[in-house]
């Protein structure tokens, strides 16, 4: 029983020898005016407890030692996020190593306890890791009949009296780096694991990294940069904990600069310039970028190399299939999984849906999730345009005035037999004069360009070029306000694709595999070969 006013005050009473062997502590509290049995038994009083204590009933588990507050048991368990055993043997001692993280801090330093035979703490030594990575509360407790004469001692602490072994023992030095190598990897893996992705989402919610279009080519450098940045996360946290949010965009602004340029490697120079980094920390980093970099190379390769194959399915559909080939089951699936032929930085609204449904998604689209579905009463409404792609764009204009300007691309696929001529062209202005005439869709802020695709396109086409040459945009045959209409032949399309990726396709030896295979497995160019070339696109 306890007697105290103050914490270091106290007596003993009732001091008997036990007649039993299992023996175990009973404290009762008096006197205690404002602490209620409610309060002993929150969660708060429960988890401060196991924050003290549970160290010891974790140690002493083989014992099945216990703290019960009315008659509950305390369950330590939950303030242990993790906890690994190591035995390790050095020279003729054999060592063994608890490893515990701690779902919460448990104090204000981070030790290596040294336990003797009789698991009684000779002594203690901070780890290389206090306060280097926010949230990796850990303890290691080491057991070893090593420690039953064993004492750190200090420069102005005399030894001549002391004949057990210290800091200086080779033993003791070997056993340090085998739990600094301990606590380092169980530090990266729960970098990686938790903190790295939540740090990748935070930023991603907070909008620090660079603003990157739509895009399959975009979204590789986005992914790229992201992994740089997990990456640098998991061998230096320092380096963005305590940022404020225009610091950490600065940081993650010059990575992307230099991720995106040959500079790549004087990313180290620029990390050395904000925090001291050690060799082992450097190597590391170096090995971390030259892995991005060879993963972002694999990936941009990998999709020049689908897109490549795209080309080439559709070539084989238009000019030697055509016979065989239609819009609505071939061209018009394999486009609306590749619309990138007609923009990168674009969204795809529909692909062949009605224009309600279009304008639903369209709305949806501008207006992030609008949720009243509207309804049309023109009989156009039933209209179906085969590819309806949209992007959103801030502008600035002389007013200094910013707002968002809406770009529309309506994409009229023609089968190959179909040659583009007066007729396509009355088709597609209907789409138009059908969007303008419409509330909904006729904000001067919106913009709209109508392109027909299809294998010829006949001399009326020819000369609406000639009409409209003066303009200085290719393939154009009308431009009226805010939307311009214009013509393509599939090879134009084509040829526009082999521009834009010449440097990159000359260099590499790509195979055209696609065709071979399917001709391997038997099947020959005619009736069933379009729709294995379109499941093979789709499926990729």
């Amino acid at each position: 029983m306890f007697f105290a006013t103050k914490l270091q005050d106290f007596q003993i009473s009732n001091k008997i020898i036990s007649k039993v062997n299992q023996t175990g502590t009973i404290v009762n509290f008096y006197s205690f005016h404002s602490l209620t049995s409610d309060l002993l038994s929150s969660d708060e009083f429960n988890d401060f407890i196991a924050s003290e204590f549970g160290w010891f009933l974790f140690l002493n588990k083989e014992s099945n030692y216990k703290i019960s507050i009315n008659n509950i048991e305390i369950d330590y368990w939950n303030i242990i996020g993790e906890n690994l055993e190591f035995d390790e043997k050095i020279n003729e001692f054999d060592f063994s190593i608890s490893f515990i993280r701690w779902n919460k801090n448990i104090g204000d330093k981070y030790f290596y306890y040294f336990l003797n035979e009789e698991q009684k703490e000779c002594e203690r030594k901070h780890t290389l890791f206090n306060n280097k990575t926010v949230d990796f509360h850990h303890s290691l407790y080491i057991i070893s009949d090593y420690f039953n004469e064993f004492k750190i001692t200090r420069l102005d602490q005399p030894t001549l009296d002391f004949d057990g072994k210290n800091q200086s023992d080779v033993v003791y030095k070997k056993l340090l780096k085998k739990l600094n190598e301990i606590v380092n990897n169980e530090e990266k893996k729960f970098i990686r694991d938790l903190k790295a992705n939540k740090l990748i989402d935070g930023y991603n919610s907070k909008n620090i990294f660079p603003l990157f279009k739509n895009n399959e080519y975009e979204q590789l450098r986005k992914k790229d940069l992201e992994i740089v940045v997990k990456e640098i996360y998991c061998v230096q946290p320092k380096i963005f904990q305590g940022l404020k949010i225009p610091q950490s965009k600065t940081i993650v602004g010059f990575l992307n600069l230099l991720l995106d340029t040959d500079q790549r490697e004087n990313v180290l120079d620029i990390l050395e310039n904000i925090i001291e980094l050690s060799e082992d920390e450097r190597c590391e980093l170096s090995k971390a970028l030259q892995k991005t970099k060879i993963s972002s190379i694999t990936n941009l390769i990998k999709m020049i190399e689908n897109r490549l194959n795209v080309v080439t399915v559709l070539k084989t559909l238009v000019f030697e299939l055509s016979k065989f080939t239609n819009e609505r089951d071939h061209i018009q699936k394999i486009i609306e999984n590749n619309y990138w032929l007609f923009g990168e930085q674009y969204h795809i609204v529909s692909a062949d849906k009605n224009f309600e449904t279009t304008l639903n998604n369209y709305l949806d689209f501008t207006e992030n999730g609008k949720k009243n579905k509207e309804k049309l009463i023109s009989k156009e409404k039933l209209k179906r345009p085969d590819i309806f792609i949209a992007r959103k764009s801030e502008i600035i204009d002389s007013e200094s005035n910013d707002y968002t300007i809406e770009e529309n691309i309506i994409v009229e696929l023609k089968r190959p037999s179909v040659v583009i001529g007066k007729t396509q062209y009355d088709q597609i202005e209907n789409y138009i004069r059908f969007i303008i005439n419409e509330p909904k869709f006729n904000s001067e802020l919106r913009t709209w360009k109508l392109i027909l695709v299809g294998k010829k396109v006949d001399e009326w086409i020819k000369d609406e070029y000639e009409s409209n040459k003066e303009k200085g945009k290719r393939f154009l045959i009308k431009s009226v306000r805010n939307y311009e209409i214009y013509a393509m032949t599939w090879d134009d399309l084509f040829k526009i694709f082999n521009n834009r990726h010449r440097h990159i396709i000359n260099k590499l030896d790509f195979k055209d595999t696609i065709i071979e295979s399917l001709e391997n497995k038997g099947l020959i160019m005619e009736n069933d070969m379009p729709n294995e070339l379109t499941k093979v696109i789709l499926n990729k």
